[in-house]
C-alpha cells in the first residue's frame, strides 16, 4: 500500500465546474444536528462550541488544558474539518458551567451550555449540516448552476460513493502507512514515518524536527517539535531516555494509534469501493446489504429479489471496515473484495494483540443520500460564488460530494 490514490467519481459522464472550496474558514461552514436534546439534569456538562481553523483535536487539547483536565474528559461526537467554521457539542463532567462558559480560547467560541446524565460518545449525532461555497468555477455562473444541479439530481438518486475523504489520511498523506506500520508491528518503520521523513512542503519548525530526527540527534528533534505535538515528544522523549524503539513505539498513546489503524482500514474501503465503481446501487451475490434504519448488515442470496429495496435506498452494498468483526463477503462479491484484503489479513506481527484490539472492524455502505439539497448563487468582496446546503450522516464526508461537482480533490 501507497499513498493515498486519485477516486473515480460517480458522475464521470456529466460536466464539472472547477472551483475552489474553503477560499476562507467563512466558506466551509459545519453544524452538528445533536442525536438527543439535553435534558437540563446531571453531571455532565454539555458544551456547543464554534471553532475556527483547527481541528477538532486541537480544540479539545485547547479547552482541556483551560480547565486543567485530561483530554480523554471532553467527550465529544465527531471529527470536524480543520479549514473551516464547525460548531458540535462537547460534554465534560463536575466542571462549573459558567467557567465552561467563560472560557477565553483564541478561534474556539462556547455558544451554550447545557446539562445532561450521560458523556457524548463518538456517533451520538443526527447528521451534519452543511454551507459550502465554491468560487473560482470555470463557467459562467448560470451555467454552473445547471451543471452542479444536474449531478446532484444523480448524487440524490443514486447515492454518494462513500469515500473517506483526504483529510481521513493527514496533512502527510501517511496516516494510512502508520496504522499499516502499527498493525504489522514494523516499530521502525513507525517510528521514522511519524518522526522523520522531512518533505520540502511542511512548516520550517515541523521540517527541522524531522530533520534532527534523521540525523539521530533526538534531543535536538525533541526541543524541535512544537509543544502542541506532544504524541512525537512523548515518544522522543522515551527514545531518549531508554534508546529502545520499542518503548518509543509504546510511548505513543493508544488514541492515537487507534486514528492511524482507522487511517489504515479507510484506504483499505476506499480501495474495494473503487472497485465497486460506478455500480455502487447494485447489489451483487454474497455481498452483505446495509440497513440505513439501523446499520445493520444481511448476506444477500438473491440480488434479484433485494435490488428493489436498494433502489429504494432501504439498503445498499457495503464494503469492508477491515478486523475481527468484519464479516467476509462470498459469491460474486467476495470476487471483487477478498483479494483486495489479503495484506491486511496477513499482517499480524509482533503486535497481534494490540492490531486485533485496534482494528475491530464492521460493514460501511457504500453510499449515502444527502438531505436537503438545494444550490443558489452569490457574491461578496471575493466575488460570485455558488453555494451548497446538504445534510449528511454521520461519518461522511462533504468534500466527496463536493469533488463530484467541481472535479476536484479539495480537503
Amino acid at each position: 500500500m501507497s499513498q493515498v490514490r486519485e477516486l473515480p467519481y460517480l458522475t464521470e459522464d456529466l460536466p464539472g465546474i472547477g472551483g475552489v472550496i474553503k477560499a476562507r474558514h467563512e466558506d466551509f461552514l459545519v453544524e452538528e444536528l445533536a442525536l438527543y436534546p439535553a435534558s437540563g439534569e446531571g453531571t455532565h456538562v454539555y458544551a456547543y462550541i464554534e471553532k475556527r481553523g483547527i481541528s477538532t483535536a486541537d480544540a479539545i487539547a485547547r479547552i482541556a488544558r483551560a480547565l486543567d483536565r485530561r483530554r480523554n474528559d471532553i467527550g465529544f461526537a465527531g471529527l470536524k474539518d480543520a479549514k473551516a467554521v464547525t460548531r458540535q457539542w462537547i460534554s465534560v463532567e463536575h466542571v462549573d458551567m459558567n467557567g465552561l462558559l467563560g472560557l477565553d480560547i483564541p478561534y474556539i467560541k462556547i455558544l451554550q451550555v447545557n446539562r445532561h446524565t450521560n458523556k457524548i460518545h463518538l456517533g451520538h449525532l443526527e447528521a451534519n449540516r452543511f454551507k459550502i461555497r465554491i468560487r473560482d468555477f470555470a463557467v459562467p455562473i448560470r451555467q454552473a448552476i445547471g451543471r452542479a444541479e444536474q449531478v446532484l439530481s444523480v448524487l440524490v438518486q443514486r447515492g454518494v460513493p462513500n469515500f473517506f475523504g483526504p483529510q481521513r489520511f493527514g496533512n502527510r498523506n501517511d496516516g494510512h502507512l502508520l496504522g499499516r506500520a502499527i498493525v504489522a508491528g514494523e516499530v521502525n518503520e513507525f517510528l521514522d514515518a511519524f518522526l522523520g521523513r522531512p518533505t520540502g512542503n511542511e512548516n520550517p519548525v515541523i521540517l527541522s524536527a524531522r530533520q534532527s530526527y534523521e540525523k539521530g540527534d533526538y534531543e535536538r528533534a525533541w526541543l524541535a517539535w512544537p509543544r502542541s505535538y506532544c504524541e512525537q515528544r512523548r515518544a522522543l522523549k522515551a527514545l531518549i531516555a531508554t534508546g529502545n524503539r520499542k518503548r518509543a513505539f509504546l510511548a505513543v498513546d493508544m488514541g492515537t494509534k487507534r486514528l492511524f489503524v482507522s487511517a489504515y482500514q479507510s484506504a483499505i474501503f476506499n480501495d474495494v469501493l473503487a472497485a465497486r465503481m460506478p455500480r455502487i446501487d447494485r447489489l451483487l451475490q454474497g455481498d452483505m446489504a446495509y440497513l440505513h434504519a439501523n446499520g445493520a448488515c444481511f448476506r444477500v442470496e438473491d440480488p434479484q429479489v433485494e435490488q428493489s429495496r436498494c433502489d429504494a435506498f432501504e439498503i445498499s452494498p457495503s464494503g469492508p471496515i477491515f478486523g475481527r468483526r468484519m464479516t467476509e463477503l462470498t459469491g460474486a462479491a467476495g470476487e471483487i473484495e477478498n483479494p483486495l484484503l489479503e495484506e491486511a489479513k496477513t499482517l499480524t506481527g509482533t503486535f497481534k494483540r494490540l492490531a486485533r484490539d485496534l482494528a475491530k472492524g464492521e460493514r460501511r455502505s457504500m453510499r449515502f443520500r444527502p438531505r436537503n439539497v438545494s444550490v443558489s448563487a452569490g457574491q461578496d468582496d471575493l466575488g460570485e460564488y455558488l453555494e451548497l446546503h446538504f445534510e449528511l450522516p454521520p461519518g461522511c464526508y462533504a468534500t466527496v460530494l463536493t469533488r463530484e461537482i467541481t472535479r476536484g480533490q479539495a480537503t
